[in-house]
């Protein structure tokens, strides 16, 4: 709030005309306390005026008694202080106050109008015969000597002459009560203040209204204004005519108002514009990207077709090697020489073998290109793995690899398609054997992950491991570190293939001289209470 500026304002002005209210009403009450004392002196010179003509033949006759009884008489008004009379020399003559000194010294107070020079004065001005001046008490009191002039009838009386020449007989002080004068004074001081603090109390509320109509009220209006166009409500227009200034700069505000409004249009335009390209574009993209994928599936394809017209065309030409060679064998009365009946038995023993592994890779392809789930039934990963087991023991055995089982107690079943699950293991088991030289151990373990609720199938072989290079592409298609004819390179594929479609991960941890692990994570039903721990 103080720091508003139509506060300031207001504080300015009311404090300005408070003080120049108060040097005024100081001034007006020091002039009415001046024209005040003006009259007093002018009705004290009066009263001077009247003693001397009241007292004039009594005096004259040298009734000394009937003057003073006059001026007793008129010292017991109100409002007069006291009456004296002293003669040239300075001593007093009467006085209504009996306490008065008899005599005064010419260098006394009420002398110094007169004997301040060293000729005394005998004409003076009311004012200058005057005094203020103030009792012990803290009253304040005004008195005022007028001399007594010898005039010839005073002079040339016979009763007690005075010689021409003595100019001044004696001095009349008269002394006025200023207490009417300073109350007069206290209650035009209390008006004026009064007067000061109504006329204080309107000024600021007119000031206050004036500051809010043509001030505060069009300052607001503008700062509305500035939080509009900061926040982009551009078509409220301001309208300010209070002042010619507020009225310039309002109409400035809404030049830039409008400039703003024009520019956001065009923003508004050019979005729109820059969205319709977008989409265009987009829609581009998305027919190239379909031309892409059907070129790229069309790549694939004919990758794949050349990679099985590969793999097959090897057996296929051995087997046809070996027909031809088995139908040389036999003669033209369609019968095998007895001495070459060993070499023909081992030529049809080529043809089965070779005929089989055509089929190994069209099982595989088959398998790898599978794209529907069977249905999922619960199966115990221990008997998958010990029917696995039976299938490839005689192998290991033949290779000289050692085999441990390491199966979790308490392992639940697993939902999954139990044919290939058995498939995921024989491949790992089959890779892990071919993997590890003769005299070396695979260990499968199984156990439960109590923190993820999945199961755990690890298979791990001490054979020679594999660099990072070839372990970050065993899982594509067609990748295969085996020698040519033996392996087509889709087994780690359709492993991963069959963990990936039962919501699992595979993971791979191999160093050259060190192993392989394959961990197998699938994912379980409701959590397990007393499961395995974690291989």
């Amino acid at each position: 709030m103080r720091r508003r500026l139509a506060f300031k304002l207001i504080v300015s002005l009311t404090v300005m005309f408070a003080l120049v209210n108060a040097v005024s009403q100081y001034l007006n009450v020091d002039v009415q306390e001046r024209q005040l004392l003006e009259s007093v002196v002018r009705g004290t010179d009066q009263l001077s005026k009247s003693i001397t003509g009241a007292t004039w033949h009594s005096m004259l006759a040298d009734h000394r008694d009937a003057a003073y009884q006059v001026m007793q008489t008129i010292a017991s008004r109100q409002g007069v202080d006291h009456i004296r009379i002293f003669n040239k020399d300075g001593w007093l003559m009467f006085s209504t106050d009996s306490r008065e000194p008899i005599r005064l010294d010419k260098r006394a107070e009420v002398c110094n109008p007169c004997h301040s020079t060293a000729e005394p004065l005998v004409s003076l001005t009311p004012r200058s015969r005057s005094r203020e001046f103030r009792n012990p008490d803290g009253s304040r009191h005004l008195a005022m000597i007028s001399p007594i002039l010898n005039e010839p009838a005073c002079s040339e009386a016979p009763c007690h002459a005075h010689p021409p020449s003595l100019s001044v007989l004696g001095v009349l002080d008269v002394g006025m009560d200023l207490a009417v004068v300073d109350a007069e004074v206290a209650s035009i001081r209390v008006r004026s203040l009064a007067f000061g603090l109504v006329e204080i109390a309107l000024i600021g509320a007119i000031v206050i209204v004036f500051t809010r109509r043509f001030v505060s009220r069009p300052i607001q209006e503008l700062v509305e204004a500035t939080k509009a166009i900061s926040e982009l409500r551009l078509d409220q227009p301001i309208r300010i005519n209070t002042s010619q200034e507020l009225s310039e700069l309002a109409r400035s505000f809404n030049v830039m108002r409008e400039h703003l409004q024009s520019a956001q249009d065009e923003n508004v335009q050019f979005t729109h514009r820059l969205e319709a390209m977008v989409e265009e574009r987009t829609a581009q993209l998305k027919a190239a990207q379909v031309k892409l994928l059907q070129t790229d599936r069309l790549a694939s394809l004919g990758q794949l077709a050349a990679s099985v017209a590969h793999e097959i065309n090897n057996p296929i030409s051995g087997v046809l090697n070996l027909s031809m060679l088995l139908q040389r064998i036999v003669d033209r009365n369609e019968q095998v020489p007895p001495e070459r009946l060993p070499e023909f038995r081992r030529y049809l023993g080529q043809v089965v073998s070779e005929t089989a592994r055509v089929g190994r890779i069209v099982a595989d392809l088959l398998a790898f290109s599978r794209r529907s789930r069977r249905p999922e039934t619960l199966a115990s990963i221990k008997e998958i793995v010990e029917n696995t087991m039976t299938l490839v023991s005689h192998k290991l055995e033949l290779g000289g690899v050692q085999l441990e089982l390491h199966m979790g107690e308490n392992v639940p079943a697993l939902r999954c398609d139990p044919s290939q699950m058995q498939q995921v293991v024989m491949n790992l088991l089959l890779n892990a054997a071919e993997a590890t030289p003769p005299g070396g151990r695979v260990t499968v373990t199984t156990a439960v992950d109590l923190a993820s609720n999945r199961l755990v199938l690890e298979v791990r072989d001490t054979g020679a491991g594999m660099q990072p290079a070839v372990v970050d592409k065993i899982f594509d298609p067609f990748f295969t570190t085996k020698e040519e004819g033996k392996g087509v390179g889709l087994g780690l594929a359709v492993v991963y293939g069959i963990v990936q479609s039962h919501g699992g991960e595979i993971e791979v941890k191999s160093a050259v001289g060190s192993g392989t692990t394959f961990r197998v994570l699938l994912p379980l039903g409701p959590p397990v209470v007393g499961g395995g721990g974690v291989a």
